[in-house]
């Protein structure tokens, strides 16, 4: 997964969706150019169009402009942060912004979290029924194998899951997915297990219940 750096863009931007449906402070929040910046504290400076930058910590729902700390209004910065991380242009407290190597959306992971990495759509679990683009057949994961797809050697023919013929075409450095057809993984011998390029399989809504 390629991590996505800050942008390199200095001039605010305006978001609109229907601003005459909005109340007054939502409306600014969507329309008024802003600059949201998210610092190294996990929280979030925001410069307006007048020049000024208030400081936004989303964990203490607090904002530093007179709206929010004399008034005690949720201010249109605030809510301007909130739009930002809804539109995925800024990352939550606590997170980073990611693309995912299987299908390029942008997603969201954990600091913390080491590579691969995937989106809530793309990340497969055991138990997953997916889709073998090349058959129609329906498989069961059986596991996510961290080695990529030009590592992973078969064991039957000699070679690297990537130069599998039916393999072609897909990314050499795709995670390997261990999987079983549903047919024998329901069946009362142990199933044999293939091993995919992890973007040669679609993923479902069903899993396997024993």
């Amino acid at each position: 997964m390629t991590l996505i750096r800050p942008s390199d863009d200095t001039e605010p931007t305006a978001l609109a969706p229907d601003p005459e449906r909005l109340e007054p402070r939502s409306r600014r929040a969507w329309t008024e150019r802003m600059l949201v910046d998210r610092r190294d504290d996990d929280t979030y400076a925001v410069t307006t169009e007048s020049g000024h930058t208030y400081r936004v910590d989303l964990r203490e729902h607090s904002c530093s402009c007179p709206d929010h700390r004399i008034r005690g209004e949720r201010c249109k910065h605030l809510r301007r942060v909130a739009i930002e991380i809804t539109a995925r242009s800024v990352a939550p407290p606590g997170r980073q912004r990611a693309r995912c190597d299987v299908c390029g959306r942008v997603t969201f992971v954990s600091e913390a979290e080491v590579p691969p990495h995937r989106c809530r759509r793309c990340g497969l679990v055991p138990g997953d029924i997916v889709l073998d683009r090349e058959t129609g057949k329906r498989l069961v994961v059986a596991r996510v194998i961290d080695e990529r797809a030009d590592e992973r050697v078969i064991e039957a023919t000699g070679e690297t899951v990537a130069e599998y013929e039916r393999n072609d075409g897909y990314p050499a450095d795709d995670r390997v997915v261990a999987a079983t057809y549903l047919r024998d993984a329901r069946g009362s011998n142990p199933a044999r297990r293939y091993a995919f390029p992890r973007s040669r399989l679609d993923r479902t809504d069903e899993q396997l219940v024993e």
